[in-house]
């Protein structure tokens, strides 16, 4: 489990800045994906007609995890920021780290 604060101190690479300034934390997701890009067309055009299924889908899914990807926007010059972090099943963006009795235990 990975518990990180919504706020966090650390050097901002910014240009104007480069000193330890407070970071906005959130979690960097993937957009969606464009169909009219150029891998997207060429697929699309393999698959038009006869013939089946032209190209290998994958199904042997190995992970169970995802790498977490936290985002982190500076306050003062808005540089942003990107770490990557350990795998982890649970992942929890909080303003304050709970104790280890405060933890719900089943």
């Amino acid at each position: 489990m990975v518990n990180i604060p919504k706020q966090r101190r650390t050097f901002c690479k910014g240009r104007n800045c480069r000193k330890h300034t407070v970071h906005k934390v959130s979690q960097y997701k993937s957009g969606k994906r464009r169909t009219t890009s150029q891998g997207g067309r060429r697929y699309g055009y393999k698959q038009e007609g006869y013939g089946g299924q032209t190209r290998p889908i994958f199904h042997k899914k190995a992970k169970v995890t995802k790498k977490i990807v936290l985002r982190m926007e500076c306050n003062e010059c808005h540089h942003i920021n990107q770490v990557a972090l350990k795998r982890a099943k649970i992942f929890l963006l909080n303003s304050e780290k709970k104790q280890k009795d405060e933890l719900d235990q089943w």
